[in-house]
């Protein structure tokens, strides 16, 4: 058990260490752990995409868009409703209403610990990830 505070250079460990993952873009020019829609070698889909700033997600401290903010996928409108209800550093905004994902400053991480975000970025693979695959990783 790793109760250390996240960080976020744990995002592309944990990231990585995942099975068939690969960095590269999404959304054009994106910066977005991907894993294969269906077999190997395709375009893949995001999991942990690294969100530009926009004037959609703005810091209420400084009028801002936020610069270090990951999206996370979720499973479903309920996993995303529990994370952003905890008493942690998930949240989400308008422009994400009925996306299966959070939003989390990288800022933030330490407040939560490294296993918690792995366990977050796990279920955000397992959402994403085709089923063989899938089963092969929880077998």
């Amino acid at each position: 058990m790793d109760v250390r505070r996240a960080r976020p250079e744990d995002v592309d460990e944990i990231c990585r260490g995942l099975p068939e993952t690969w960095f590269g873009t999404s959304w054009g020019d994106v910066p977005t752990w991907l894993v294969p829609l269906r077999v190997k070698g395709d375009k893949g889909r995001g999991f942990v995409l690294h969100r530009k700033p926009h004037r959609s997600a703005i810091d209420p401290g400084t009028g801002e868009p936020y610069d270090d903010l990951l999206v996370v996928r979720t499973a479903d409108e309920d996993a995303t409703r529990a994370l952003v209800e905890a008493d942690g550093p998930f949240f989400t905004i308008d422009h994400f209403r009925g996306f299966n994902a959070v939003l989390v400053q990288q800022s933030r991480l330490g407040e939560v610990t490294r296993d918690e975000l792995a366990e977050v970025i796990t279920d955000a693979w397992l959402a994403t990830a085709p089923k063989r695959l899938v089963r092969e990783f929880l077998a």
